[in-house]
Parts: C-alpha cells; sequence; structure tokens
C-alpha cells in the first residue's frame, strides 16, 4: 500500500502549536493512481494576499487543509521554528484554541507572512468535522 507524506499543524499539550508529519493510507484505486480513504467537508475559500502580508500569532478557527496554489507563504511557530509553503505544498491546519483557554499572542497559534515579491494564493478546504 503507498501513503501520502502529510504535514500536519496542531495545538500540542501544552497548548502550542506544532508541526508533525504523519501519513495518510492511499489503499483505494489503482496503481496508476491511488486513492484515500473520501474525506467529508463543509465547503472550501480561496484567498488572495499581496506581497509583503503578514499576520501576528493567531490560532485556526476551524480545522482545515491549506493548499498553496501560487506564491510562498512561512508558517512560524512560538518557538522560533518556520516552515516555507511553496505552491503544490498543502498542510492540515488545526491549531486551535484549547478548549476553556483565553489567547494568549506569547502562547497559543502561529504566525504567517507572504515571502517573495509573487502574491500568495491558497485555498482552505473545511473539514465536514
Amino acid at each position: 500500500m503507498t501513503t501520502f507524506k502529510n504535514i500536519v499543524l496542531y495545538t500540542g499539550h501544552d497548548g502550542r502549536a506544532k508541526f508533525r508529519e504523519e501519513e495518510i493510507a492511499l489503499p483505494g484505486g489503482s496503481p496508476k493512481a491511488m486513492l484515500s480513504e473520501l474525506f467529508p467537508s463543509a465547503g472550501f475559500q480561496v484567498r488572495h494576499s499581496p506581497p509583503g502580508v503578514s499576520s501576528d500569532f493567531h490560532c485556526t478557527t476551524t480545522a482545515q487543509w491549506l493548499i498553496v496554489l501560487s506564491g510562498q507563504m512561512e508558517i512560524g511557530l512560538q518557538d522560533g521554528t518556520t516552515r516555507l509553503f511553496r505552491a503544490g505544498d498543502h498542510f492540515f491546519s488545526n491549531d486551535l484554541l484549547p478548549a476553556g483557554a483565553i489567547f494568549d499572542r506569547t502562547l497559543h497559534g502561529h504566525s504567517s507572512r507572504v515571502v517573495g515579491n509573487e502574491p500568495l494564493v491558497t485555498l482552505f478546504v473545511r473539514t465536514g468535522d
């Protein structure tokens, strides 16, 4: 069975955003086109951000897949870790504010910024959960 590498942005037990990699099984389809299970979704949005745009630390409000269609974006974590995503890259954004917590910009969430001189175009696919 073939697998698909997925990057996940999530909230750890300490309340901080972290990255992990996991494998998604591709048990269906044929040798020419292996398929994962069908995941539920609740709609999608397309975002266009001009060069130079950045955001302060924030949490994802709804679990969603983010796919970079064009441009580049950098995601930063509170511990100083950064990860660059280019056209064709993706991640599952699930760094939700922990239940009962009040947002603390020095503890929670991630930052993002457009890298380079090209606008960033992303596709968000919200989960059906």
